[in-house]
């Protein structure tokens, strides 16, 4: 089940959503309660929000889609009407953990006092609702810190949607599948990463789970849009990454395209297989005419789909992590 709702925007509201969605692969319910859950927590959202995602060249309003994958909630910004993706970004759970157990305690405590108890019973329970959803919402705005821009009460509404979905995800565990792994990684995750991520899933359709990052946040680059499709692949739906957006830590393989990749894998500490260095131009840093520039990255492209295809033919195939 799809669940969307959707407010429309004053023309001068710019910095807030207007639209919010949920992933029905991975948040879902038959219970038509919780459904309903979800229903107002998004609406109360849309009603009153201030929201704009930081580092990107955006104009809202903007749209969300959530999802959840292992124990992170996926914030995915999207434009509202065209849903080109604008940047996504991976809250773990672990630290709201406490924070969601008190939720549904403090509610059900308040829906019972509303029930039975005397007025200053109910103001006190209200006032620890509060206290916590406070908390709750600087925790959210400390963690997406540079990410997204909020404030308090929009935060407090976000975690009030993470709590009524997330109980009742269904979890991807990438961990538990026997596909070979390979993760993709340059300074801005804008050009040679997701080009070798894409081209790996191109080469090998179904026999490859194939990631990319960045050291450091970068924007789409149009240029890679044109030469992946000339040869039959849409990159118009990818949103750079960073490492620390990360959520699997375990891969068959790492390869770092740029010259501060190796550096930065090495300090996150990845479980690997192996690692290697393929040293990469970068074809943004070329300067000349359109077609000149176009051409450096076609070069990238067709470079890179020749180690990909050479590289991971003996991974998916069975063989050893090793060149």
């Amino acid at each position: 089940m799809s669940i969307s709702m959707e407010a429309q925007a004053k023309p001068s509201d710019s910095d807030r959503l207007v639209t919010v969605t949920l992933d029905p692969n991975t948040i879902t319910s038959i219970d038509p309660d919780e459904v309903h859950e979800w229903r107002i927590a998004i609406y109360d959202l849309l009603e009153e929000n201030s929201f704009r995602p930081a580092r990107v060249d955006a104009k809202g309003p903007f749209a969300l889609h959530v999802s959840i994958i292992g124990n992170s909630i996926v914030l995915d910004v999207r434009h509202p009407e065209t849903f080109q993706p604008i940047a996504a970004h991976y809250l773990s759970l672990t630290p709201f953990r406490r924070l969601i157990r008190d939720y549904f305690r403090i509610r059900e405590a308040y829906y019972e006092a509303i029930r039975s108890a005397q007025p200053f019973q109910i103001e006190t329970v209200d006032m620890a609702r509060r206290g916590m959803h406070n908390e709750a919402a600087e925790l959210l705005r400390t963690r997406l810190h540079n990410k997204l821009i909020i404030d308090l009460n929009t935060a407090r509404r976000l975690f009030t949607l993470i709590c009524a979905v997330q109980p009742y995800a269904s979890r991807i565990d990438e961990s538990k599948s026997e596909l070979p792994t390979v993760l993709f990684v340059c300074s801005m995750n804008s050009v040679r990463s997701p080009m070798a991520a894409a081209l790996a899933r191109q080469a090998f359709p179904g026999r490859i789970i194939a990631r990319s990052v960045g050291v450091d946040g970068g924007k789409a680059d149009s240029f890679v849009h044109e030469v992946m499709e000339e040869v039959g692949v849409d990159m118009s739906v990818h949103t750079p990454h960073i490492l620390d957006e990360l959520v699997a830590n375990r891969f068959d393989l790492v390869v770092t395209l740029s010259d501060d990749a190796p550096d930065a894998v090495a300090k996150k500490g990845l479980e690997a297989g192996a690692v290697e260095h393929w040293p990469t131009p970068d074809p943004s840093l070329v300067e000349g005419s359109r077609d000149l520039v176009l051409n450096a990255y076609r070069e990238l492209r067709d470079q890179l789909r020749l180690k990909v295809r050479e590289r991971l033919e003996p991974l998916v195939s069975g063989g050893s992590q090793s060149p």
